[in-house]
């Protein structure tokens, strides 16, 4: 009896010299394990602040705001520097300014996918869009030469070498019929660059940005408040210093590109009659359209961009009969009524962003 429980004395003073250091050392590392998952789930948690860059570029403002730590900034003008010095037609250096004064030279990507994409949609709208208006916007006083107020001899003159079948791409270089030809991407080239800046922050990895180049637009993801990024559409008054900016409806929209094409900023009067910047390529003249604001929405903003110009050339009627015919896309235009009020039309696609 004595012998065991002495035996049964040493076992205990065994267990409490082995498993105390032992369960004082679970504990820690369970501590350990617990303060760890707290820090990793804290971190997953922490949202990024947005940063916003802005500025002046292509004779407009841009807005940009993304979801990232860094400045992005001098990375973004750096690119839309290089983008200028492709498709600006009011830089004489630009490949743009080369090409319409017949140099030869290979043109750059920009350039080749702008010029490519133009000639894709110009064969969709039937020549509603087309990149070779520019001798005719520069007659009317709409583009990148100041011209004298046209007669109907000049434009039928004019007539005779625009017309996007006329011009051609060929191993990186423009090939012309007719070498007064001369090429303007103002109807796409602001969409464009819109998706230029988006793909940069792409390849940064960023998930959440809205880029806005002069009321053209691509947003992705959500913005900082968690919600799907909300644009505004603009009342279309006569407004040519853009001093009303009254909201005529909000689109709550996500990866997707929107433009608005519009005559109520660009146009001047002459013997007490409107001309605005919108030239029809197939007559050569201003358009005098009930439509006065054109908003698509596309995958790319370059393509919403080129065919909101589209419809302001075709007109309610025609814009309208091509929408039904081609359900992918979504649009709202903004038309003046009998009245001269503002009446609307829009896309059954363009229900999903009232919200």
């Amino acid at each position: 009896m004595g012998r065991h429980h002495s035996g049964s004395y040493r076992i205990k003073n065994i267990d409490r010299t082995f498993i105390l250091p032992i369960i004082k050392k679970s504990f820690l590392w369970l501590a350990f394990l617990i303060l760890a998952t707290i820090w990793i789930l804290a971190r997953r948690n922490q949202k990024t602040d947005f940063n916003t860059a802005s500025g002046f570029v292509f004779g407009t403002v841009y807005k940009i705001t993304y979801q990232c730590k860094d400045d992005l900034k001098p990375e973004i003008e750096a690119e839309l520097k290089r983008f200028d010095q492709s498709l600006s037609p009011f830089n004489d250096s630009s490949v743009i300014s080369r090409v319409n004064r017949n140099e030869e030279l290979v043109t750059d990507s920009f350039f080749q996918t702008c010029f490519n994409r133009s000639m894709e949609i110009s064969r969709e709208p039937e020549g509603a869009f087309d990149i070779t208006v520019a001798p005719l916007a520069n007659a009317w006083g709409f583009g990148f030469k100041k011209g004298t107020f046209p007669d109907s001899l000049m434009i039928d003159s004019l007539l005779q070498f625009t017309g996007y079948e006329k011009v051609k791409l060929e191993n990186g270089k423009v090939i012309k019929q007719d070498p007064r030809a001369m090429l303007s991407c103002s109807a796409v080239a602001k969409g464009y660059s819109v998706d230029v800046v988006a793909h940069l922050l792409d390849r940064k990895g960023i998930k959440n940005y809205m880029v806005d180049i002069g009321g053209e637009v691509v947003v992705k993801g959500k913005n900082a408040t968690g919600d799907l990024w909300r644009i505004g559409i603009n009342k279309p008054y006569d407004d040519s210093l853009a001093v009303k900016q009254d909201i005529q409806t909000i689109l709550n929209l996500t990866d997707v590109g929107m433009a608005t094409s519009g005559n109520y900023r660009n146009y001047y009067y002459k013997d007490g009659k409107k001309y605005a910047h919108t030239i029809d390529p197939r007559t050569g003249y201003p358009v005098q359209h009930s439509i006065l604001s054109s908003t698509v929405v596309a995958e790319d903003c370059m393509t919403a961009d080129a065919l909101a110009t589209s419809f302001m050339v075709m007109g309610l009627e025609e814009a309208e009969k091509f929408c039904k015919a081609n359900p992918m896309i979504d649009a709202y235009f903004i038309y003046s009524g009998e009245n001269g009020e503002f009446k609307t039309y829009y896309t059954d696609g363009m229900k999903r962003y009232f919200k």
